[in-house]
């Protein structure tokens, strides 16, 4: 055609391959395959650098290479108890262990109820079963030969709860306009409290069933907080060795990363610099202890404080078993230490009120700085087809009762009440350390107290003798005392019922001290070698054969096995 002109054919060759090698106006095939991994991988090895080097600021080189080397033992260790032979030997003996516990806990000469009855028992039939329920062999804590567990037990006192709860019987708080009186109750309680622990204006506070919900609660607000003003997803606690178990609890539910820190000899205090070097931006709470339950000890949480105020995250001060005994120690003149609201850096405190709140079991309290923290703990859902639902906390439906014979406790002891308590169960806890320390030779030269308690616990390791084969001694004489571990030790945790029979335990342990140490002569003079801090005997099955096993797994079972037991019927 005039005008135009046909392209060479190499020339059009040349200009297809060009035109073919354009880029595609669809960004989305820019981003190949490889580029793509490129990205995931940068990102891989940006998060996992970082928490290379936030471990290595927290734990140091040598601290970071002897708890990988911890790890590594331990998961293989748990390969070898894996292992077919190792299995079920293993296996064997730790039935073996559940059967022993089954013949003291499950009575196999006792009636047995499976079903419900055919008819209704006559209420004098239920009270015959009743006492015989509450006859049943068991460790005298009416004689005061119990560590803690019972903390009060005097019968006015018990009658005076008895009568409220049963006023209250039917109450459930979760519905305030059909029982106001325990709403104005659990108020009440939780006001007391904040006024006890010196709280500044605004503080508030709620309510639980006991020092672990406490313990969950305080974590949780923590975690939701962080989340909701600083967007942390992956948040990390740090706490004491020593701290309630009830934290690890809670990191294992919420899901929150948990750091311990060592509390070395000789104050058994946890280590702030420690704590400080393991802080980062994922951190969402610092806890200390006012006192621990191992020891006794009371933590250093002014220290705390500076650290919490410094970097601003929450602080959160466990005073469950100090609960009434800590607030009164200056007042009755014994030695204190900084613990409460008065510190600006303590953002939450737990409080058992059915400790030495003396009230009935299932009391507790959490109290917050302010009440906009508290709302982190809130459930609350708007869209239920049953209705707008709101709770405070895990339950839902919670005993009145047991609301109303805690407020009639901190009524009736009052403070008065609780001062003169402090002087007597701190007192006898003084009494036993000084009776340990100086003025008995066979307690002076076997027992160490350890590190400084300033509470009711007091708790003490053996220097020669095994502290288990103690332990065991003390149980056969009808005692029922704490074993702990890590270091192996036992504790006893003073009440009003062990206030007068302290002596009678003090005399006890000085009894089989000398037991054991004539045990150890025996095997000498056998030509046997001494057995010395060798970890044997039933408590040591737990805590010191099996608590000395890399892998926890043995321990677990048993404990496992324990729990089953107390649902044998």
């Amino acid at each position: 055609m005039p005008g135009t002109s046909r392209m060479p054919v190499s020339l059009r060759e040349s200009f297809n391959v060009v035109k073919n090698r354009r880029p595609t106006s669809n960004p989305l095939q820019v981003l190949n395959l490889d580029l793509f991994r490129n990205i995931v991988f940068f990102f891989f090895l940006l998060r996992w650098t970082r928490r290379v080097l936030w471990k290595l600021k927290g734990r140091g080189l040598l601290g970071t290479l002897i708890e990988l080397y911890t790890d590594t033992r331990r998961i293989l260790y748990g390969y070898f108890l894996r292992m077919p032979g190792v299995r079920t030997q293993v296996r064997k003996q730790v039935n073996e262990a559940i059967a022993k516990m089954q013949t003291k806990l499950v009575p196999s000469n006792a009636n047995r109820y499976l079903t419900l009855p055919k008819e209704g028992w006559s209420e004098e039939d239920i009270r015959k079963e009743l006492e015989t329920l509450a006859t049943m062999d068991h460790t005298r804590w009416e004689d005061g030969y119990v560590s803690g567990a019972v903390y009060h037990g005097e019968d006015e006192l018990l009658k005076l709860q008895t009568e409220a709860y049963g006023k209250f019987t039917v109450a459930n708080p979760i519905h305030p306009d059909v029982f106001p009186g325990v709403r104005k109750m659990e108020a009440e309680v939780v006001a007391m409290v904040l006024s006890l622990f010196n709280a500044p204006p605004g503080a508030a506070g709620v309510s639980t069933i006991g020092g672990t919900e406490s313990i969950l609660m305080a974590c949780l607000a923590a975690r939701q907080k962080a989340y909701a003003e600083r967007g942390i997803t992956e948040p990390e606690m740090i706490l004491p060795e020593t701290a309630h178990t009830a934290f690890r609890k809670a990191g294992d539910y919420f899901k929150i990363k948990v750091h311990l820190v060592a509390c070395p000899a000789p104050n058994y205090q946890v280590d702030v610099r420690r704590v400080s070097r393991l802080i980062n931006k994922n951190t969402v709470l610092l806890v200390g202890s006012a006192p621990n339950f191992p020891h006794g000890i009371i933590d250093d949480i002014s220290s705390l404080s500076k650290l919490a105020l410094k970097r601003k995250i929450p602080l959160h001060v466990d005073c469950c078993l100090g609960s009434f005994l800590v607030p009164f120690l200056e007042k009755a003149g014994f030695e204190s230490t900084p613990f409460d609201f008065r510190l600006k850096g303590v953002t939450t405190i737990s409080c058992d009120t059915h400790k030495y709140g003396f009230a009935p079991k299932g009391n507790s309290t959490l109290l917050y700085r302010t009440a906009e923290h508290r709302a982190y703990q809130y459930f609350v859902d708007p869209s239920w087809s049953g209705g707008v639902y709101a709770s405070p906390g895990m339950a839902g439906s919670r005993p009145g009762a047991l609301i109303a014979a805690c407020w009639a406790s901190l009524m009736s002891v009052g403070e008065s009440g609780y001062l003169s308590a402090c002087e007597q169960i701190v007192g006898t806890a003084k009494k036993l350390i000084d009776r340990i320390q100086n003025d008995s030779s066979v307690l002076a030269a076997e027992l160490e107290i350890i590190g400084n308690p300033l509470v009711s616990v007091v708790a003490f390791q053996a220097r020669n003798l095994d502290i288990y084969d103690i332990a065991d001694g003390m149980s056969a004489k009808g005692w029922h005392l704490n074993a702990l571990q890590n270091p192996p030790a036992m504790h006893v945790a003073i009440t009003m019922p062990i206030v007068k029979v302290w002596e009678k335990l003090a005399g006890d342990l000085e009894e089989v001290i000398e037991m054991e140490r004539e045990k150890e002569r025996v095997r000498i003079a056998e030509g046997k070698k001494a057995k010395g801090k060798a970890e044997t005997g039933d408590t040591a099955a737990l805590y010191g054969v099996a608590g000395s096993l890399p892998n926890k797994g043995v321990v677990v079972d048993l404990a496992k096995g324990f729990l089953d037991l107390c649902y044998k019927a």
